[in-house]
């Protein structure tokens, strides 16, 4: 029931899954970002409709709401406001520092081994070209190198994010409601950004705000309300068979023959283009699957989230900006090392192991350091908040 009266239900304690399965995605697209990698098969989206970025949002909408709905509660629009605007910005700064630094690498790795087609495939040209306008372009985030989508879009949607929060915290449903009817107005209008130096962005914000809000709405008491739908045994059935209905489809793709067994050609006109930029329905309903079965054999109380296995992917979900920066240089030099020195099975599975371990000392190395600096839970409430809800990127 939507009343002002009504107070979403916000939980104080810690919950492991976030870190966890937002380290894990970090990971997956760490591996999908390198191009021809066999350890790619490994992932998601090989098996379904969706894939990590819906994790990754999804997730970060939860986080989001957490941490800045206890603000916006307790002391207001405005301080909450800025505390969003504040967190834009930083990940604005991570983002061009990002961007600096990877062209960089990139263009001294086409120029110093004379192969020009790094500069193409990371999709770079224009910069080379013109690289006073593309700057320019880049800080307006227009202009954006290959695997380098995710941030601006993240920036975006906390740019949007105080007056939505604002109403979730007074008419939850009625915000999902009308996210819910953004998206259907992109698909019906075309609604999206322009990128430079053509098109526009490859996650249209005006879609990919629904998985965002979605995870607002469920951090804002959602979870609680559906949590008896959750536990259903019919929703789980349903999950499992919308799962496997994916995993027949994707099979298809690369087993074409297949498809006279599992696509007729009625519901192959139906479904495709099954658009990533637009968040396809059939992805996002892929994604609700996926986190209806995750929610019934993962509770919040799994003891296995304690385990020592899991700590290194919840350790890079508490530090994910980081952790995403760091998967974006490792991406391109592993390409690198495929590309200029070996490019087998061998070599695949060598890098993506240890830019993985790469990207678990790293997040090691910053919880130690913030460990060194003082910055514990005790000493830092806000701090303590942002951890709780597994970080604030």
């Amino acid at each position: 029931m939507d009343t002002r009266t009504v107070q979403p239900v916000m939980t104080t304690e810690r919950d492991l899954r976030l870190d966890l399965f937002r380290g894990i995605a970090l990971w997956l697209i760490f591996l999908d970002h390198i191009p021809s990698n066999i350890v790619a098969w490994l992932t998601i989206r090989n098996y379904g409709f969706s894939d990590a970025t819906e994790i990754f949002i999804f997730i970060s909408g939860y986080t989001a709401a957490f941490v800045y709905g206890r603000a916006m509660r307790e002391r207001g629009f405005v301080i909450a406001g800025a505390r969003v605007y504040k967190r834009a910005w930083q990940i604005y700064i991570a983002h061009v520092f990002l961007f600096t630094i990877y062209l960089a690498q990139i263009a001294y790795v086409a120029r110093g081994f004379q192969n020009p087609l790094y500069a193409e495939e990371m999709g770079i040209l224009d910069f080379l070209q013109q690289p006073d306008v593309t700057i320019v372009e880049a800080l307006l985030l227009k202009f954006k190198p290959a695997n380098m989508d995710v941030l601006p879009l993240y920036i975006v949607l906390l740019l949007l994010f105080p007056p939505l929060l604002w109403l979730l915290l007074r008419w939850p449903t009625t915000a999902l409601a009308a996210s819910a009817i953004i998206y259907a107005a992109a698909w019906e209008f075309g609604w999206n950004f322009p990128a430079y130096p053509s098109g526009y962005w490859f996650f249209n914000p005006f879609a990919w705000q629904l998985l965002f809000v979605f995870g607002a709405w469920c951090a804002l008491g959602g979870a609680e309300r559906l949590g008896g739908l959750l536990r259903s045994r019919i929703t789980l059935s349903l999950a499992v068979a919308y799962l496997l209905f994916g995993f027949f489809v994707t099979m298809t793709w690369y087993f074409p023959r297949l498809e006279y067994l599992f696509m007729p050609k009625w519901l192959s006109d139906q479904m495709y283009p099954i658009s990533k930029t637009n968040l396809d329905v059939l992805r996002f309903a892929h994604f609700l699957a996926l986190a209806a079965v995750t929610v019934y054999f993962v509770p919040r109380t799994w003891s296995g989230l304690t385990s020592p296995l899991l700590r290194p992917a919840i350790l890079c979900g508490q530090h994910s900006l980081e952790i995403f920066c760091i998967g974006v240089f490792l991406s391109f030099a592993a390409h690198f090392a495929k590309v200029e020195f070996a490019g087998g099975t061998v070599m695949q599975i060598v890098v993506s192991v240890v830019g993985i371990a790469l990207m678990i000392a790293a997040a090691w190395l910053i919880a130690w350091y913030k460990r060194v600096e003082g910055r514990k839970a005790t000493a830092r409430p806000q701090a303590a908040r942002a951890d709780l809800a597994g970080g604030e990127t």
